[in-house]
C-alpha cells in the first residue's frame, strides 16, 4: 500500500505506474479515493470544530444558570444538543470514508522500481544471469513422478483416496532426501547468519490482508470454517505478521529470520502436464528466509536474498538461472522481484523454484511496522522475502539433475550427513 500524501501529490505518476502494469481498470480509483480523502479529512476538520464549539457552550451554560439566565442557558443546552448529534453523524461518516480510502488504497499497486522492465506477463520476463552448465545425458530421463515410484518413494493413489488430487504420500528415501534438503537449507542459513523460526501455521485475517494483495488471497488461501483464521499459503505470512503493530529500534536492524513451515494452497485454475505430479500442489515443505530493514538497505538486501537461493542450488550441482519478473507480472504489493530457475534435463528448459521479492514499506505500512530513528522520528520499515528451498518441487530439479542411467540417483556431498552418509539411492 502505497502512502496516501504520495498519491495526493503525485496522482499523475500513480496513475502511470498502473498503466506500466497494464491494469487501466484501476486508472480511475486514483480520483476516487482522492476525492474520498479530501472529503474524509473535510469531515475531521468539522467534527474538530464542531467539538470545540460544543466545549466551549458547556462551560457557558453553567455561567447563565449561576446568574439566572434560564433563557440563555436553554438555547445554548439545545445548541450543545444539535452539534452533540451532528458530532455523531460526522464520526459515522468518518468511519465510512476511512474504510473506503483504505479500501482503496489496498487495491492500488505497489510504486515499481525503476529498473523493472516493462511487459504484460510473464512470457515477458527478462532471464538476469545463468550459474551452472545445464547438462541433457545421453539416456532418457522419465517423469519426476516415475523415478520416485521406481524408487518406492511416492503414493499418489493413496493420496488422492484420503485428500483428493494435489496431495502425496512420500515414502523411504524420497521422504529423507525430502527431510535431508529442508534441514540442509536450514543450516545454510543459519550459517549465512539467519535466526532460525518455526511460526504458526494458521494466521488472522488482518495479517493476511497485511501481507498480500485481495486478489491473491482468493487465489490462495483456506480459511478455516467458523474462525478467523486462515491456513499460511508460505512462512513469510506469519514471519512478517510477527511484527504487526511494533516500533522497532533503528539499532536492532535488520532483521534476518529464515523459517520452516508447511504451505497451504488452493492453486485455482486448470494447469498442464509439467504441473502434475508434485509440481504444483496443495501441500507441501518450503524453508524461507524474510528481512526487516531500514529503506536504504532494501535493495542490497534483495541482491543478497536471491544469491542465497543460486549458492544453494550450486552447492547440490544443480544448474539455475535468475529471471527478473517484469511489471505486469509483479503481485500488486510487490516492486521488484526475481525468480530462481533450475535446469530440467527432462523438459530441456528452466523451472521455477523460488522467488525473491522486494515489498518497499507497503507491508509494513499495511501491518504498522515501524522504526524509531536514531533522530526519534519514526517511519515505516522495509520488507523482504525469499524461497530458500521448497520441496517437494525442488526434488524435481534434483532428481533429474542427479540422476544415473541405471536408475540410481547420486547424493550430493553437502547432503551426505543427512542422509545417513549415503553417496547414492536406488
Amino acid at each position: 500500500m502505497i502512502d496516501i500524501k504520495f498519491l495526493r501529490e503525485n496522482p499523475e505518476a500513480v496513475k502511470e505506474n498502473i498503466r506500466k502494469k497494464f491494469q487501466d481498470s484501476k486508472l480511475p480509483l486514483v480520483d476516487e479515493v482522492i476525492e474520498a480523502d479530501a472529503e474524509y479529512r473535510k469531515t475531521i476538520q468539522r467534527a474538530e470544530t464542531l467539538r470545540a464549539d460544543r466545549n466551549r457552550i458547556s462551560k457557558e451554560i453553567g455561567a447563565f444558570m449561576a446568574k439566572g439566565m434560564k433563557d440563555e442557558a436553554e438555547k445554548a443546552k439545545a445548541q450543545v444538543k444539535a452539534f452533540t448529534e451532528e458530532q455523531a453523524e460526522l464520526e459515522k461518516k468518518e468511519a465510512e470514508l476511512s474504510e473506503k480510502v483504505t479500501k482503496i488504497m489496498m487495491t492500488i499497486p505497489n510504486i515499481i522500481d525503476p529498473t523493472v522492465p516493462i511487459g504484460k506477463d510473464d512470457s515477458e520476463n527478462v532471464e538476469i544471469k545463468k550459474y551452472g552448465e545445464p547438462v541433457v545425458p545421453d539416456f532418457e530421463i522419465p517423469y519426476h513422478t516415475e523415478i520416485m515410484e521406481r524408487l518406492n518413494g511416492i503414493d499418489l493413489d493413496s493420496a488422492r483416496k484420503v485428500a483428493g488430487n494435489g496431495f502425496y504420500y512420500l515414502m523411504g528415501d524420497i521422504a529423507r532426501l525430502h527431510s535431508a534438503v529442508i534441514s540442509y537449507a536450514r543450516d545454510f542459513m543459519i550459517d549465512r547468519g539467519f535466526t532460525y523460526c518455526i511460526p504458526p501455521y494458521m494466521i488472522r485475517s488482518n495479517v493476511v490482508t497485511g501481507v498480500m494483495s485481495f486478489a491473491e488471497m482468493d487465489a490462495m488461501m483456506y480459511k478455516i470454517e467458523g474462525e478467523d483464521l486462515y491456513l499460511i499459503g508460505t512462512s513469510e505470512h506469519s514471519m512478517i505478521g510477527k511484527f504487526i503493530d511494533t516500533i522497532l529500534d533503528e539499532e536492532t536492524l535488520p532483521r534476518t529470520l529464515t523459517s520452516y513451515s508447511p504451505c497451504f494452497r488452493k492453486e485455482k485454475g486448470a494447469h498442464g502436464i509439467e504441473e502434475r505430479g508434485v509440481y504444483r500442489i496443495h501441500q507441501f515443505e518450503k524453508q524461507e528466509m524474510i528481512v526487516v530493514c531500514k529503506p536504504e538497505d532494501s535493495a542490497m538486501w534483495f541482491d543478497k536474498l536471491w544469491q542465497n537461493t543460486v549458492d544453494l542450488f550450486r552447492s547440490m550441482d544443480i544448474p539455475v538461472r535468475t529471471i527478473e519478473c517484469c511489471s505486469g507480472d509483479l503481485a500488486d504489493l510487490k516492486v521488484k522481484s526475481y525468480d530462481v530457475e533450475a535446469w530440467s534435463p527432462r523438459q530441456k528448459k528452466y523451472f521455477e523454484v523460488g522467488s525473491c521479492s522486494n515489498l518497499g514499506d507497503a507491508q509494513a505500512r499495511r501491518l504498522k511496522i515501524r522504526v524509531n530513528g536514531k533522530d526519534g522520528k519514526k517511519y515505516f520499515a522495509h520488507t523482504l522475502n525469499n524461497t530458500v528451498v521448497a520441496p517437494p518441487r525442488m526434488l524435481i530439479a534434483f532428481l533429474e539433475n542427479n540422476l544415473n542411467a541405471d536408475g540410481t540417483v547420486n547424493i550430493p556431498e553437502v547432503l551426505r550427513p543427512y542422509m545417513g552418509g549415503k553417496s547414492k539411492i536406488g
